[in-house]
C-alpha cells in the first residue's frame, strides 16, 4: 500500500497534500525518506508529525534538516519532551543544537538539564499567567490577553496553563493564586488584592520528585500548581496531565510492557511484541494448573459436583489478589506505603482476607443449598457438606489472594524491581495454581470415606 507512494515522494505537492495521519504511516513504513519529506512540508504540518514520532525518528530529522526548521520543531515539543530528547543525545549532538538557540532559549534549557532527574523542574511549564496584587482586573484581563497571544507564538500550551492567575510580589515570590473566572465574575476595576483570600496555597518545591508532586496533586484536588524554590520564588508549573507517566505502572499491572506512544500510532507488530512476553509467561504459570488438575483428576471423578465449583473459587481468588496487588501499587507510587510498612499491610489484609473470604464462602453456602432446596440443581445427599467445602475453601483461596497481591509489590520491591511488575495478571495465576491445590485439599480432608 505504501510502496505506490514511493513515486511520488519526490512530488513536493503530492506530500503537502496527504493529511497527517496517513503521512505518519508513510514514514513509518518507509522511514529511510522521512528527510525527503520533512524538507519539503510547511512548517506547520511538519510540527504536527514532529510530535507524533519515536525519538529515534525525531533525532534523525533533528540531524539532518536546516538549523532553522530543526529549532522549529524543537520548540513544538513540550517541555518534558524536549528535556527527554536533549538529554538522550550525545553531548556533541547537544553541543551544536544549543548554539543555534537564543540567549533566554539556552539559559532555560541548561537549566532544565542542571535539575535532578525525576524532579519537578524537569517537567515544569515556564509558561503563566502572573500579576500584582496593585494591578485592577481590568489590567489583568488586558494582560491576560496579551500574554496568551505571545505564549501561543512560541510554545503549544493548553487553557490548563491560564486556568489560574498567580499573584506574586515585585521581586517575583508568590503571594497566592485566584482562578481566572474569579476575574469574569467582578468589577473591572476591582483590585487583585481584594480578591485574595487569607487560605495557604498548595507549591510544589522545584526539586521536589515526581511521587512527591503526585502526592500534593492527589491531596490538593487541582490541576495545576505552582512550583517554587527554596526561597519562594515563582519558577514555573505543573499540570496533573504532565503526571500521567505513573499510568505506565498501570500498563505494567495489566500485564505488559510501557507503550510510549499513542495507541493507533503503534504498529501491530510492536503492539503484538510488548504484550507477547508477558502472556507467554502467564501461559507457562496457568500451565502448572493442568498439573495440579491432573494430581487431582481421580477426586473429580468420584465428585464430579466438585468440578462445578473450580472457576468460582479460583476466579474469586484471583480477583481478590489483583484487587490487593493494584491498592498496594498505586499506594507505594503515591508514597504512601513503604518497604517497611510490609508488616502493617500483611496484617491489614490478614483480616480483610479472612472477611473477605468469609462474605463470599457464606454468599456461595447459601447459593448451594437455595438452588438444591428450589430443585433447580441436584447436589446430591451431602449438599450441605458441599456447601461447607465451598465455604471454607473461599476463605481459604480469598486470604491466600489478598496476602499474595499486597505482598508481591514489596518482595520485587526488596530486590529493587519495579512494584508494578508484580501485575494483576501475574498474581492471578499464582492464585489460580495455589487456589487449586487449597480447594483440592479442603475437599479431600472434609469429604474423604463420603463423596470421595
Amino acid at each position: 500500500m505504501f510502496n505506490e507512494d514511493q513515486d511520488y515522494l519526490n512530488n513536493d505537492k503530492f506530500i503537502n497534500s496527504q493529511t497527517i495521519s496517513r503521512l505518519i504511516k508513510i514514514i513509518h513504513h518507509n522511514p529511510n525518506d522521512v528527510i525527503k519529506i520533512f524538507s519539503v512540508l510547511k512548517l506547520c504540518k511538519a510540527i504536527s508529525i514532529f510530535k507524533e514520532l519515536d525519538f529515534s525518528i525525531r533525532k534523525k530529522i533533528i540531524k539532518n534538516l536546516p538549523s532553522a526548521k530543526k529549532m522549529e520543531l524543537l520548540k513544538s515539543l513540550s517541555v518534558d519532551d524536549r528535556i527527554y530528547f536533549l538529554e538522550n543525545i550525545s553531548k556533541n549532538f547537544l553541543k551544536d543544537l544549543i548554539k543555534y538557540l537564543n540567549t533566554e532559549d539556552k539559559s532555560r534549557i541548561l537549566a532544565y538539564l542542571g535539575y535532578p532527574k525525576n524532579s519537578v523542574g524537569r517537567f515544569m511549564i515556564p509558561y503563566y499567567i502572573a500579576v500584582q496584587k496593585t494591578w485592577s482586573v481590568q489590567k489583568v484581563l488586558d494582560y491576560i490577553r496579551q500574554e496568551v497571544k505571545n505564549v501561543f507564538n512560541i510554545s503549544p500550551i493548553n487553557s490548563d496553563v491560564i486556568e489560574i492567575v498567580y499573584i506574586i510580589d515585585q521581586k517575583g515570590k508568590l503571594i497566592n493564586d485566584i482562578k481566572i473566572r474569579e476575574f469574569l465574575l467582578v468589577d473591572p476595576n476591582t483590585k487583585v488584592s481584594d480578591l485574595i483570600n487569607s487560605q495557604n496555597i498548595e507549591t510544589l518545591n522545584i526539586t521536589d520528585t515526581e511521587k512527591e508532586a503526585t502526592k500534593i496533586f492527589s491531596i490538593s484536588n487541582r490541576i495545576s500548581l505552582p512550583v517554587i524554590d527554596d526561597h519562594n520564588f515563582l519558577l514555573g508549573i505543573v499540570i496533573v496531565d504532565d503526571l500521567l507517566w505513573i499510568l505506565e505502572d498501570f500498563q505494567k499491572i495489566g500485564g505488559m510492557e510501557v507503550l510510549h506512544q499513542s495507541y493507533l500510532n503503534v504498529s501491530l507488530f510492536k503492539l503484538i511484541k510488548k504484550r507477547a512476553g508477558w502472556l507467554i509467561l502467564l501461559f507457562i504459570g496457568e500451565m502448572l494448573t493442568t498439573t495440579v488438575m491432573q494430581r487431582f483428576s481421580s477426586v473429580i471423578e468420584k465428585a464430579v459436583v466438585l468440578a462445578l465449583f473450580i472457576p468460582l473459587v479460583v476466579s474469586s481468588g484471583g480477583n481478590s489478589g489483583s484487587q490487593a496487588a493494584s491498592l498496594i501499587i498505586q499506594a507505594m507510587a503515591l508514597g504512601e506505603v513503604k518497604i517497611k510498612d510490609w508488616w502493617i499491610v500483611m496484617r491489614r489484609e490478614i483480616i480483610c482476607g479472612f472477611f473477605l473470604g468469609s462474605i463470599l464462602g457464606l454468599t456461595g453456602f447459601i447459593r448451594i443449598i437455595v438452588w438444591h432446596k428450589l430443585n433447580l440443581f441436584n447436589y446430591g445427599d451431602h449438599c450441605i457438606l458441599v456447601g461447607f467445602t465451598v465455604f471454607l475453601s473461599l476463605i481459604g483461596v480469598v486470604l491466600w489472594g489478598t496476602l499474595s497481591g499486597a505482598m508481591l509489590p514489596f518482595i520485587i520491591k526488596k530486590l529493587r524491581g519495579d512494584p508494578a511488575s508484580s501485575s494483576a495478571p501475574f498474581v492471578a495465576t499464582l492464585v489460580d495454581v495455589v487456589g487449586l491445590i487449597i480447594y483440592f485439599s479442603i475437599s479431600c480432608f472434609l469429604l474423604d470415606g463420603i463423596l470421595l
